[in-house]
């Protein structure tokens, strides 16, 4: 079986209310990619986040190993389709990750490929300041 490394920096992170679609998955460790989060409030009762690119802010989240499998399935719930449509929610790119031990690794991540409307900016970077614990 293949291995891709993927980012996750929202509700599939520990902690995170999505975080059980993780199963199988090998955390690698925490770290940071460029970028900045928006919440997305599709209605009061669910939110979501939405990484967009910005230079010089980070933003914190976990690097995983995952089998293609997974992959694919992390994709559709993230609406990616396969081949990729200029419609998705997200798409998946490749970008570097400053990991905790300041090492640098490539890792897959979804960014959100709409038009931002009105959100809030999560200024901290890190999604779990606002999600409410699951657990």
């Amino acid at each position: 079986m293949n291995t891709q490394t993927v980012f996750v920096y929202g509700t599939l992170r520990r902690g995170g209310s999505n975080h059980f679609r993780m199963v199988g998955a090998e955390l690698v460790g925490k770290g940071t990619v460029e970028g900045v989060i928006h919440v997305i409030d599709m209605n009061p009762a669910f939110l979501f986040p939405a990484l967009v690119d910005a230079e010089g802010k980070r933003v914190f989240g976990e690097v995983y190993l995952v089998e293609d499998e997974t992959l694919k399935t992390l994709d559709h719930f993230e609406g990616v389709s396969e081949p990729p449509q200029a419609s998705d929610e997200y798409v998946r790119v490749q970008r570097v990750v400053k990991l905790e031990n300041d090492e640098e690794s490539t890792a897959w991540v979804w960014i959100w490929n709409r038009a931002l409307g009105n959100t809030g900016l999560i200024e901290s970077g890190d999604w779990l300041d606002i999600e409410p614990n699951p657990n």
